[in-house]
């Protein structure tokens, strides 16, 4: 991947993000947090609930793309940009391209489920529909350490249970 340059507000934006990430942490949720921003304004902040909500598609991408369109009162996100702190699986991938977000900024890269090239590259073909513009590796440093300590609690956590007697 190519070396990105970002703005001020692109890294403002991130810490914002990345600050949701902490939420889901504190949750025992995965630690992805996501901002989605218009006219330079946060609209919608979210992070990961799948184990609190129950609910596979409870993604920090997913929760902000539908709070910034209940915002907005409109699906079409075209002026928006969404800043979340790993990069996009292909269910967000799909959600982003659908709800029209015109840009996106990731931060560490998800080797197991990443969609812009980690796993696979859902943006590499040109959408019939919508292009957005897609950007990763802002703060990836910060995001993938805050991911690595998450497994590495839960992996402890595991052996207490499988080595916990009967």
């Amino acid at each position: 991947m190519s070396k990105q340059i970002f703005s001020n507000f692109d890294t403002e934006m991130m810490e914002e993000a990345f600050l949701e990430a902490k939420k889901s942490f504190e949750k025992e949720e995965v630690p992805v947090g996501a901002v989605l921003v218009q006219d330079q304004k946060i609209i919608a902040r979210a992070h990961n609930q799948m184990e609190e909500l129950k609910d596979p598609s409870a993604h920090a991408e997913v929760l902000a793309i539908r709070s910034g369109a209940q915002a907005l009162g409109d699906w079409r996100l075209l002026e928006t940009t969404l800043y979340t702190t790993l990069e996009p699986c292909l269910m967000c991938a799909g959600a982003l391209l659908l709800s029209r977000v015109g840009r996106v900024v990731w931060g560490a890269p998800d080797l197991r489920h990443g969609a812009h090239g980690s796993y696979i590259n859902v943006f590499e073909s040109r959408h019939p529909t919508h292009t957005l513009l897609i950007e990763g590796g802002l703060l990836k440093e910060k995001s993938a350490t805050l991911m690595k300590e998450f497994f590495k609690i839960q992996r402890k956590r595991d052996e207490k249970v499988i080595g916990s007697p009967l």
